[in-house]
């Protein structure tokens, strides 16, 4: 080959390169979403799951429903601190120093580190316990400060279980609620439950889970005794979900717990807000925020519908007949 060949080669060659690169920097550039675009945070306790929550999803449906994608027209920073409390400033911070225009929250834990990494940054809480009561904000209508959202009012819904419960089991004298007592937002239903019990007639005993694995906690559960097991559903609480009816099951115990997913399980009931739902909802709350809305202006929302949910397969094991009253109350069979 010729030396004006060689060269010719070598150009052509050159120049191919040079639009192959050219074409990778600009396919990068497609794939990658403008420095504009907002860029939002969601910190959880428990760990993230493939396929998404169901409250994950329902939150996913509400910003598409707002015109939102992630990766294209906002960017969200997943954070989880795998059922580790210790670990949620930190990544509240790492979130902080992300410069997110808003962090979503999930459960009391994860707002008091949001809230304490900033008080500006705004925090939208798919649901939690009663906000007022914990001093997160000023009041529902007007929250006063950087956190809004939805809330799901516990204290209200704890007693309300205990009641259907005793409706569908008159013979109930004893209860053990199975709570995580480091979990300041569950105190109130706790208290509540607590009143509501001796209103009834109902001894509760306290099975807390903060310290506790699964032998220790059927250990704890086979010491009371009870006749009926119920939750207050926090992210540890959570993590139970397949164990707890499981367990109840063994020993021919009735349950009543407030998430669906139990009862899924094999609980014999739950009645509970469509959490799903509100954590769709929690996605307007982001929409309002990212055009520029305030907010401590923004007022908090509770479940627009609570459900019951009752197992005819689980109560037939268990050799239980429901009164007509619960049956035609129920939202949920399932059999």
């Amino acid at each position: 080959m010729s030396t004006g060949t060689r060269n010719r080669v070598r150009r052509s060659g050159a120049a191919a390169l040079v639009l192959s690169c050219a074409a990778l920097l600009a396919f990068a550039a497609q794939a990658q979403p403008p420095a504009s675009v907002p860029r939002i945070g969601y910190l959880v306790l428990s760990p993230l799951t493939d396929p998404p929550s169901p409250e994950r999803a329902g939150f996913l449906q509400g910003l598409r429903e707002h015109g939102y994608e992630d990766g294209k027209n906002l960017i969200i920073e997943y954070r989880s601190a795998e059922g580790d409390p210790e670990r949620l400033p930190f990544l509240a911070q790492e979130l902080m120093d992300l410069k997110v225009k808003a962090i979503v929250v999930l459960g009391s834990p994860v707002i008091r580190a949001a809230k304490q990494a900033s008080d500006k940054v705004p925090i939208v809480m798919l649901f939690a316990a009663d906000p007022v009561a914990l001093g997160f904000v000023h009041s529902l209508a007007r929250p006063g400060t950087n956190v809004t959202g939805m809330t799901h009012m516990p204290a209200d819904l704890g007693p309300k279980r205990l009641e259907l419960l005793k409706t569908a089991l008159p013979a109930v004298k004893h209860v053990a609620l199975v709570w995580d007592a480091s979990n300041l937002g569950a105190v109130p239903e706790w208290k509540a439950i607590e009143r509501a019990a001796r209103g009834i007639g109902v001894r509760i005993s306290s099975i807390d889970i903060a310290d506790a694995d699964v032998d220790v906690l059927g250990a704890r559960l086979a010491a009371a005794r009870p006749d009926a097991i119920m939750t207050i559903i926090d992210p540890r609480v959570a993590a139970y979900r397949q164990f707890l009816p499981r367990l109840a099951l063994e020993r021919r115990t009735p349950t009543m717990f407030d998430w669906k997913p139990f009862a899924e399980a094999g609980g014999l009931m739950s009645y509970v807000p469509d959490f799903p739902d509100m954590a769709r909802r929690a996605a307007g709350h982001v929409d309002k925020i990212l055009k520029g809305a305030d907010p401590a202006e923004l007022p908090i929302q509770q479940p627009t519908a609570v459900q019951l949910t009752v197992n005819l397969k689980t109560a037939k094991a268990l050799g239980i007949v429901f009164p007509q009253p619960i049956l035609l109350r129920a939202d949920n069979v399932i059999e």
